[in-house]
């Protein structure tokens, strides 16, 4: 069995090395959420209240690293529609 020139076995799935700097990016984002969030509140409180200030970061931490990963996804998305786009040119040529 013969395949035809046209077809191809790419993935349609960003490069490994750019799922895993966003995976980076993503945990470092929630990371330092959290380190700000905790920072913040323990700040504001005079009665040491670390419970208050943990649930504070950890909140924080959920929202910079969800805030993070929703531009993570936008861009491997478009990262793959480029590289599907410039496949397509390619094969017209």
């Amino acid at each position: 069995m013969t395949t035809s020139p046209t077809s191809s076995n790419a993935s349609a799935a960003p490069p490994l090395f750019a799922r895993i700097i966003a995976v980076v990016a993503i945990v470092l984002a929630g990371l330092c959420g959290g380190l700000i969030g905790y920072a913040v509140m323990d700040l504001q409180c005079t009665d040491g209240c670390t419970t208050y200030a943990g649930l504070v970061g950890v909140g924080a931490a959920i929202l910079a690293a969800g805030g993070v990963a929703i531009v993570a996804v936008l861009t491997l998305r478009a990262m793959s529609e480029w590289e599907a786009v410039e496949a397509a040119r390619a094969d017209d040529t």
